[in-house]
């Protein structure tokens, strides 16, 4: 008795003790996945996603997709084999870096963090800043990030 997976014409392979489903990825043709920067010889960004060029996923992105990797493996599974993950990756670096300006900002004003301070004080406004900076970080490396 067949699968509905070869009723529908797909094919298994055997890896080591499992058949695995031989299934063909594409890549979305926004992701830039005609590969034409590398046959001319133009640098592909290390925070590419797999060398795919014109693919900018960022920090928060790439820090996602090692996250994905090694504690939801099947949710990476699902992504990859959706064609969705470039997607959701620069999703998540761009909204991290939204929310890491607004809450910067947001605390700095709530501490009373000013350009007046900076004047005054720029030591003072300079470690202040940075803590601000590192919370907010933490609070959006929590939400976003590692959710």
């Amino acid at each position: 008795m067949k699968t509905i997976y070869e009723q529908l014409g797909g094919t298994y392979s055997l890896v080591g003790d499992y058949y695995l489903p031989n299934m063909d990825i594409k890549l979305p043709r926004t992701a830039g996945n005609d590969c034409a920067a590398q046959q001319e010889g133009r640098p592909v960004s290390e925070a590419s996603v797999e060398g795919v060029p014109g693919t900018w996923i960022g920090k928060y992105g790439l820090m996602r997709r090692s996250y994905l990797k090694e504690h939801r493996p099947v949710l990476y599974a699902e992504l990859i084999r959706t064609g969705k993950l470039l997607e959701h990756l620069m999703e998540v670096n761009e909204t991290c870096f939204r929310q890491m300006e607004l809450l910067t900002a947001q605390m700095a004003e709530h501490e009373g963090v000013t350009e007046a301070l900076k004047a005054a004080d720029p030591m003072a406004w300079v470690a202040r800043m940075n803590s601000i900076q590192h919370r907010a970080e933490e609070t959006v490396l929590q939400e976003y990030v590692y959710a």
